[in-house]
């Protein structure tokens, strides 16, 4: 049976995540006067990247409050183990107002989302909250392309979790292999939504290959042709 729809991971897929953060925290760090705490720049930068997988993964793992993995990253990062919860969160806060001014999709999202619109649904499953990324789709100006946008912080199980792709392909009232799944984690977004049935896409924005048993795509330019030439994905994509 044929694809019908394509659900679709968010930061690093459609969203550059990555220069975003790095560019929000470089210029929050100098809105604080932190900038000398640290050997460099480059430094902080690092420090703030490990620390956000890490509590992520925690978070991902544990579930939990969504807004306490955010206060661990400030306290680790600050060294501030002490800090209370009002006052992590006034420091992400001004962080955030960095952060979302840097924010941009990535050139190809749009083009590939209008291409793909009048052959298939399209829906969201993203290992975030609900209100992150309802108000970042609506800031970049795409939420009227999903029809569902579901996150673990609501669903309660996140990513790979197969109970976490099934919830999005039910918001879709279709079965896991009518739905393919796009995303730049090839653990979490590729191969968890194969074991849950669906047909796993890593975006290897990075062209960082190997992994021969993942459909992998370099762009998402490459999607469309391997949606409608294969889409059972009886073989992982040769692509890039």
């Amino acid at each position: 049976m044929a694809i019908r729809a394509v659900l679709w991971d968010i930061d690093d897929t459609i969203f550059d995540y990555a220069s975003a953060d790095r560019a929000g925290m470089r210029a929050h760090l100098a809105a604080e006067g932190l900038l000398d705490a640290w050997g460099s720049v480059e430094e902080a930068l690092r420090r703030w990247k490990e620390l956000t997988e890490l509590h992520w993964r925690r978070y991902e793992a544990e579930g939990g409050d969504f807004r306490d993995q955010r206060r661990a990253r400030v306290r680790d990062f600050l060294g501030r183990p002490a800090l209370t919860a009002a006052e992590a969160d006034d420091w992400f806060d001004r962080y955030v107002v960095h952060y979302e001014a840097a924010w941009e999709l990535f050139p190809d999202a749009v083009p590939v989302l209008d291409l793909l619109a009048r052959d298939y649904r399209h829906g969201v499953l993203s290992n975030s909250s609900i209100h992150n990324q309802d108000h970042k789709l609506r800031a970049l100006g795409v939420r009227d392309r999903f029809e569902a946008v579901l996150c673990a912080a609501e669903l309660g199980v996140a990513k790979p979790a197969p109970e976490a792709f099934h919830a999005a392909c039910t918001a879709l009232d279709l079965r896991p292999h009518e739905v393919a799944y796009v995303g730049d984690q090839p653990d979490i977004d590729a191969r968890g939504a194969v074991e849950a049935g669906l047909q796993g896409i890593w975006l290897d924005r990075a062209g960082t290959g190997g992994r021969p048993e993942l459909s992998r795509i370099t762009g998402l330019h490459q999607l469309p042709a391997l949606l409608r030439a294969d889409t059972r994905f009886g073989a992982p994509s040769t692509f890039g």
